[in-house]
C-alpha cells in the first residue's frame, strides 16, 4: 500500500511539473531557429518536440472551446473541425508575437490566435 502511495505521488509531482513548465513563445522560437529548414528536420527530436508542444497547444484550446459550449457559455474561439496549421504559419505569428509579450506560454499565444482568426461572433 505504501508503495503505491509514493507511486501516485511521484506521478502526481511529475504532472505538475510538466504543466507549470509550460513552453514560452520565446523558447518555441528559440528552438525552433536552431532546427534546419530541410528534410532532415522531421528527424530531430527538437522537431517532435516543438510539434507536440503546438499540438497540445491546439488540443487545450479546442477542449476550452469545448467545455464553453457544454456550459452553455459563449466560447473564446469558434474554430472549425479542421484547421491546418503550416510551419510557416506558426512561425510567422509567433515570430510577430511582440518582444516584450514572448514570455506567454504556446497554449496562450494560440489561444490569441485562433480567438482572433476564429472569433464566435
Amino acid at each position: 500500500m505504501k508503495t503505491k502511495s509514493i507511486a501516485a505521488g511521484v506521478l502526481a509531482m511529475s504532472l505538475f511539473a510538466g504543466a507549470a513548465s509550460a513552453m514560452t513563445v520565446q523558447e518555441f522560437l528559440t528552438t525552433a531557429n536552431t532546427i534546419p529548414q530541410n528534410p532532415t528536420a522531421l528527424l530531430r527530436s527538437d522537431t517532435r518536440r516543438l510539434m507536440a508542444e503546438f499540438r497540445g497547444a491546439v488540443r487545450t484550446v479546442r477542449a476550452e472551446q469545448t467545455q464553453a459550449r457544454a456550459a452553455g457559455r459563449q466560447p473564446a474561439t469558434c474554430m472549425p473541425d479542421k484547421v491546418g496549421f503550416s510551419p510557416n504559419a506558426i512561425l510567422g505569428h509567433f515570430n510577430a508575437v511582440p518582444q516584450s509579450r514572448r514570455n506567454i506560454s504556446v497554449t496562450q499565444a494560440v489561444r490569441e490566435w485562433m480567438a482572433h482568426d476564429y472569433p464566435c461572433a
